[in-house]
């Protein structure tokens, strides 16, 4: 049976080296069992991350924004004001052993949540995170329809406790995207929701991800 799950928010723009080291520390307290699982709601100011697969190639401007090791699976991935960060810290030895279903539920929390706006997000093989297709924008070259991602996730686990976690763009700056190549991908963009055209504020989605959570998650 697992534990109750703590939901915290944590207000104004975090900086990042201090929250993961917040974040090493409760993934720690979780393996120990001195502490529940835990979901932390966020934002960070403007920077960017380096997974274990990134590419020195796929950061086209590294003097931009200040560029952190994350020691998460992924590669280059931006975190700015107006893009919810959810760092998720599950104990999968109560949840069972599986990454990759375990990648297949944050993906299925952020579909969840996109379809409360009427989004619909998918998945693409060989592409992690969620994708919305854009009818309303140009096509691509080859006629195909254009697509952007709207949401990320990449995830490290440690003794089998996840963190790291999703983020979805609510309404960021999406031109501080232009300084790296987001997850390796240089033939499609990103999106937010804004830019979706819906006026989505982060209350709403944040309610919208804690249903979704509880769907998929129990």
């Amino acid at each position: 049976m697992t534990k109750t799950v703590e939901w915290r928010h944590l207000e104004g723009l975090r900086p990042y080296e201090e929250t993961l080291a917040a974040m090493e520390a409760r993934v720690a307290a979780i393996a120990a069992g001195t502490a529940p699982e835990a979901v932390w709601l966020l934002e960070h100011p403007p920077l960017y991350t380096a997974g274990t697969s990134a590419d020195p190639a796929d950061l086209r401007d590294g003097g931009r924004f200040p560029v952190h090791v994350a020691g998460r699976g992924g590669q280059y991935t931006y975190h700015g004001p107006g893009q919810r960060v959810a760092y998720v810290m599950l104990d999968l030895n109560q949840r069972g052993r599986d990454v990759r279903r375990f990648v297949t539920q944050l993906e299925d929390w952020v579909i969840a949540t996109l379809a409360e706006f009427n989004v619909r997000g998918e998945r693409r093989p060989g592409r992690v995170g969620v994708w919305v297709v854009r009818p309303d924008q140009p096509p691509n070259p080859d006629g195909t329809a254009r697509e952007d991602k709207i949401a990320a996730i990449g995830i490290k686990l440690r003794r089998w406790i996840s963190f790291h976690g999703i983020s979805i763009n609510l309404d960021p700056d999406l031109a501080h995207f232009d300084g790296i190549v987001p997850c390796g991908i240089r033939e499609h963009g990103v999106t937010s929701l804004v830019d979706l055209g819906l006026p989505v504020t982060m209350p709403d989605l944040d309610l919208a991800l804690r249903r979704g959570f509880d769907r998929i998650f129990g």
